[in-house]
């Protein structure tokens, strides 16, 4: 019965923690400014007695277990931690750190435990969950020196010059202010990043379009606008020419256009998302038709981009235009009903602070941005490159997709107030006529094109049953497809490479799952199957134009561009 008063009084002491200090220590300044302070999502918290109970049983058990091991003379491990934090042999031989990483190890094993046996509303439980990670991520044994035996046993053998190393590295950090997840010294926009060839032809205070050189004697009739996320640079879609989908949409006879947004300084501060539409994502379509003559084209979007270019389809449609026969969303989020891990950070408090802050005007910083998604995935994307680089004094390896990551750009302030309040929160695009844009009502039962929609299985931005609800919503004849892994890496997934799989179904259900259920797989990349797709919507084939733009769009300057090379 003690034993039991006592685990109620720990359950009490996680509460207080949790309300107290957790989120001023652990988690990064920017979510707290998204989100309520956790002392708000835990207060009053009530806990599941049978939970708490094994819980304790087992904590017990194992700790008793942990100790009583550490007593006996030249005993073997009580357990060995399979966290790949812990897999380096130092953290097993040498007793000190085997018992600090098996402890923390079993200690957060406890923490989440109790997480998962908060009784409470789903969004209260999530928060919670998210704290208790973001405290465990950084309180691990490996992100100090004291305690990591890995990087004693470097030191040790380099003589010190790690650690100088290590401090090096810390320097050129915080001068450039966010933790380096690769060399970026290695890459340069426009050199070995964002080369496939061509030209910008047109340009406005909102982007720049890039139209790139034909790689086929015959071109469709109809041209590809792609639009990507406004809150990244499109060169993730041109990494490198073995992953660029750009130049594997040239490749299959695409005359292909991108758009390169501007990445917003103080002259931005007031734009918003009515801006965004008019301004970037229909001009953009209308001058992709003017320059090559066709009557409609093929559009794209991603991620967020999709989201932009859905919405200006549907004002168009209500202008009684319809210039995009086809429509490809990948990973992107029309009804914002699931939204993952992010619904965390969304109540009326959260907007309201972002529309009292920025709604009149200003600017989100970029590097507030790549933080938040960063702290996502804490051990991946911030501890494990705070021990490589400054515990270890490595540099990481060049990569380009992290160069890509580490480029963050701005958003404008009423555009991110207005999209947070009107889809994360209210999720009023798919509600018909609710929202007004561009002096237009918007309802997107009204498109009508064909849609190729594609969402990826692990997605912790777009969960894949967020992409999949966009076949509720539109109401064309659409195809659905899933592919393997997250959110970059599932659809930058070149077909050369053979990775990964894909899944198809002919038969859209009300339910991902209940879609998932009669789908089939196939092995590697779902580009294969986009292209076979896309062609069947993009007309019969014409000689490939010889320049770039036309008589009224000439040509401003060679493709990247002057906007992408922008820093936040």
């Amino acid at each position: 019965m003690n034993s039991e008063a006592n685990w109620v009084k720990i359950a009490q002491q996680f509460q207080e923690t949790l309300g107290s200090s957790m989120h001023k220590v652990v988690v990064p300044t920017v979510l707290t400014k998204a989100m309520p302070p956790i002392s708000s999502a835990v207060s009053g918290l009530q806990f599941d007695p049978a939970k708490l109970l094994e819980i304790q049983q087992a904590y017990i058990k194992d700790a008793s277990a942990l100790w009583n091991n550490g007593l006996t003379p030249n005993a073997a491990p009580a357990s060995v931690p399979t966290d790949r934090r812990f897999s380096a042999e130092a953290w097993h031989t040498n007793p000190l750190a085997h018992f600090s990483a098996t402890s923390y190890m079993l200690n957060s094993q406890a923490l989440m435990g109790m997480a998962e046996a908060v009784e409470g509303d789903e969004k209260t439980k999530a928060r919670v969950r998210f704290a208790v990670e973001q405290w465990l991520a950084a309180a691990a044994p490996s992100n100090f020196l004291a305690l990591n035996a890995e990087a004693q046993k470097k030191a040790i053998e380099t003589k010190g010059e790690s650690i100088a190393q290590g401090l090096q590295n810390l320097m050129h950090d915080m001068r450039q202010g966010h933790v380096s997840m690769t060399d970026e010294s290695n890459f340069e926009v426009g050199k070995n990043v964002a080369t496939s060839e061509g030209a910008v032809v047109y340009e406005n205070a909102f982007f720049q379009l890039l139209e790139y050189k034909p790689l086929t004697a015959k071109v469709f009739e109809k041209p590809l606008l792609l639009v990507p996320p406004c809150i990244n640079k499109f060169y993730i879609l041109d990494l490198q020419p073995a992953n660029s989908l750009i130049r594997y949409a040239v490749e299959q006879g695409h005359r292909t256009f991108v758009v390169s947004w501007r990445n917003p300084d103080e002259s931005m501060q007031d734009k918003t998302w009515d801006d965004y539409i008019e301004h970037a994502a229909i001009e953009a379509i209308q001058v992709t038709r003017e320059i090559t003559g066709a009557k409609s084209i093929n559009a794209l979007g991603f991620c967020v981009g999709g989201t932009i270019l859905a919405t200006a389809l549907a004002v168009l449609a209500a202008r009684g235009e319809k210039p995009v026969s086809s429509v490809t969303l990948l990973t992107s989020l029309l009804d914002f009903s699931d939204t993952g891990i992010l619904d965390i950070f969304i109540d009326e408090t959260a907007v309201k602070f972002r529309e009292m802050q920025m709604g009149q005007g200003g600017l989100l910083k970029g590097q507030d941005l790549a933080s938040t998604f960063s702290f996502l995935r804490p051990n991946d994307l911030v501890w494990n490159y705070v021990v490589g680089n400054y515990l270890k004094g490595e540099t990481p390896p060049p990569f380009d997709l992290l160069y890509w990551n580490s480029d963050s750009t701005n958003l404008p302030g009423p555009f991110y107030a207005w999209y947070l309040r009107n889809t994360y929160f209210e999720n009023n695009l798919i509600k018909p006529g609710k929202l007004t844009v561009c002096g237009q009502p918007v309802d997107l039962s009204k498109l009508d094109m064909p849609a190729y929609i594609y969402g990826s299985r692990e997605d912790h931005i777009v969960p894949i049953q967020g992409a999949y609800a966009s076949t509720q919503v539109l109401k064309g004849t659409k195809r659905f497809v899933m592919g393997a892994s997250g959110h970059i890496a599932g659809v930058i997934n070149p077909p050369a490479k053979k990775k990964r799989s894909y899944w198809t179904s002919d038969k859209l259900t009300p339910t991902q799952e209940a879609w998932l259920a009669g789908a089939t797989e196939h092995p590697g990349s779902w580009w294969s199957d986009w292209s076979a797709w896309l062609k069947r919507q993009a007309g019969k084939q014409m000689a490939a134009p010889k320049t770039y733009g036309s008589r009224k769009y000439k040509v401003i300057e060679p493709a990247p561009g002057r906007y992408v090379k922008v820093k936040a």
